[in-house]
């Protein structure tokens, strides 16, 4: 199998972390995002909706979307804190992973693909028709941006780490988001502590360079 990767988009650099997390080698195809290679005609038939990472199975059969694909492995492999291991940890986990997709992430992606002169005619992405450009949008992702910060500094106090007592696939995804953030000049306010803290611990990691 091979994973078609990016160098750096945020969705390919989740399944990278969470890799070296597992100690999981596989071959990998890198993708040019800055020469638009996956719009081009080889890259849209190994994933036609034009969007990074891809899992090409020896079978030939495609896995797309990031957390798709590290469940993949961790159904391979021994099960892992990074997942979780028993019922409340592993719906702990899922939680704070959909919460930061959904309030996080998404915030960003309206701030940089509603303001930002790359992405005209490129709301969305991937391949799709011209999507226009909504300013409203990104006002509506820096706002988003704060109330998620603010919940996630406050959350974290008194804790090591987000969802439960182990790093976990949620902590991938928040550093990585957070991360994410820096290119659409979206920061952690000085005054959160906590969240500062964990990021700290969260980048030290040696699978964060992956």
């Amino acid at each position: 199998m091979k994973l078609y990767d990016a160098v750096w988009a945020p969705s390919p650099r989740r399944v990278r972390v969470y890799l070296a997390e597992k100690g999981v080698e596989i071959e990998r195809v890198m993708v040019d995002l800055r020469s638009d290679e996956q719009l081009g005609d080889a890259y849209l038939r190994v994933n036609p909706r034009g969007a990074v990472p891809a899992l090409e199975l020896d079978s030939g059969e495609v896995i797309c979307e990031s957390s798709a694909i590290c469940r993949y492995f961790e159904a391979l492999h021994p099960p892992s804190p990074l997942f979780g291991e028993t019922a409340l940890d592993i719906a702990r986990i899922e939680s704070w992973t959909r919460r930061i997709e959904q309030e996080g992430y998404a915030a960003v992606v309206y701030v940089l693909r509603n303001q930002r002169d790359a992405f005209r005619d490129r709301g969305v992405a991937g391949k799709w028709p011209a999507v226009p450009q909504i300013p409203e949008l990104a006002e509506r992702g820096a706002i988003l941006w704060g109330a998620f910060t603010a919940a996630l500094d406050k959350h974290l106090a008194g804790r090591t780490w987000i969802a439960t007592d182990a790093y976990s696939f949620a902590d991938i995804s928040a550093l990585v988001t957070l991360d994410f953030a820096k290119a659409a000049k979206l920061a952690v306010p000085a005054g959160q502590a906590n969240l500062l803290r964990w990021y700290d611990a969260a980048a030290a990691r040696t699978s964060s360079t992956a």
